[in-house]
């Protein structure tokens, strides 16, 4: 089925470049040094015409699941560029930031044929939030079986914006969802994101199933959510495990600049919007306090502070594949405002340079990630008519 989407074959790729990625402005954190030029990438479209696609999530074989904002899921044949719709999937509330996001696979997928979703969903009121679910894919029929919610993040909100949505699993299977701040304008210590009987501006952590980690940091506070794992962010859009040690790095949006990247503890407070690096849209006036003055928050790894532009981060994946050697263990990160993406050098936790990467093409990226056979990247390119991109060396 070749659906409504021209889809491009290996033998004809159309819109097929070789790029050099650019080294970007460093930001002021001390980390943040030059790094060698970027390898020669060739950049060519797998497949056309997705609607603001927002995550990948690579199948066994040569396909690869692609979600659409909109509420559309698709079955992308890597090999031949062939586009399938999958049914099944939950009514999504699209309007504003929301609708369709991640999708992920279960663990022991194989054995399984468990696929997670995250979207935005309404109440019968109107109000929203985000949610996560899973199915079980009938690849033949493309169509997801038997879908159900796991969790809805509390409250429901009158408000279309920052419902973060990244998934992750970690050794143990367990679940990672990040949950956006809804946009609350109120900077101090009340804030949703403060709050920890609030489930808005946290990551939440639930066992496969759905249910609560007996050891989820918060479990013996009666006032707390027994989901939460971490807060004090604002509208985390990427989340990824480190291959090797198993960290957990998440990507933020700040408000005026003030983008961060985290590597996550439990429990912990990472600041917005009582601590930041960031200012007020507009005015560029601080909002709250820089990480270093409070003892009691976790300050990013690494930021793009007030004044320096920023770098709107999404979706991330730490490269551990062969085709490009000299990046194994470095984090990419799609940007969007900055229509690019940024390659962190890593040592261990500390990022030792920061480059930018396919800043010619002009192209806003929501997410890039990796292909395991090959160690090829793919991006998804957020627009109305928008490509899935393949990133091998030149």
């Amino acid at each position: 089925v070749m659906h409504r989407r021209r889809f491009l074959t290996a033998a004809g790729l159309a819109g097929t470049g070789v790029l050099a990625g650019c080294a970007g402005r460093s930001s002021s954190d001390a980390s943040d040094t030059p790094t060698d030029a970027a390898a020669d990438l060739r950049v060519e479209p797998v497949a056309e015409g997705f609607t603001h696609p927002w995550s990948l999530a690579f199948l066994p074989d040569d396909g690869v699941l692609v979600t659409e904002r909109p509420g559309e899921l698709s079955l992308l044949d890597r090999s031949t560029g062939a586009v399938q719709p999958v049914d099944g999937v939950p009514t999504v509330d699209a309007r504003g930031q929301g609708g369709l996001l991640d999708v992920a696979l279960g663990p022991a997928f194989a054995e399984t044929d468990l696929v997670y979703l995250t979207y935005a969903a309404a109440s019968d009121a109107g109000a929203t939030t985000t949610h996560v679910g899973r199915a079980r894919l009938d690849r033949e029929a493309a169509r997801l079986e038997g879908f159900d919610v796991l969790h809805a993040a509390t409250p429901f909100v009158d408000s279309t914006g920052h419902y973060g949505s990244r998934l992750a699993s970690d050794a143990d299977d367990r679940l990672y969802v990040t949950v956006g701040d809804r946009q609350f304008k109120n900077f101090g210590p009340d804030h949703v994101a403060q709050r920890l009987d609030s489930e808005l501006g946290v990551v939440l952590r639930l066992e496969a199933d759905g249910s609560i980690p007996d050891d989820n940091p918060f479990v013996d506070e009666p006032a707390a959510s027994d989901a939460i794992y971490s807060y004090g962010h604002r509208n985390p859009q990427g989340l990824t495990v480190h291959p090797e040690t198993g960290a957990l790095f998440e990507s933020e949006y700040g408000e005026q600049d003030g983008d961060e990247i985290n590597v996550l503890e439990p429990g912990a407070n990472y600041g917005w919007p009582v601590a930041d690096e960031g200012c007020t849209y507009g005015e560029g006036e601080p909002i709250g306090v820089a990480h270093e003055d409070r003892s009691d928050v976790v300050a990013p790894i690494h930021s793009w502070p007030c004044g320096s532009g920023g770098f709107p981060p999404g979706g991330m994946t730490i490269y551990a594949g062969e085709a490009f050697p000299e990046w194994r263990g470095d984090l990419f990160v799609g940007g969007l405002a900055s229509r690019s993406i940024a390659h962190l050098s890593l040592d261990g936790e500390r990022v030792t340079g920061v480059e930018r990467l396919l800043t010619d093409r002009d192209q806003r990226i929501r997410t890039v990630a990796e292909e395991p056979e090959t160690g090829f990247f793919y991006a998804a390119v957020d627009a109305d008519d928008a490509p899935i991109l393949r990133i091998t060396p030149a």
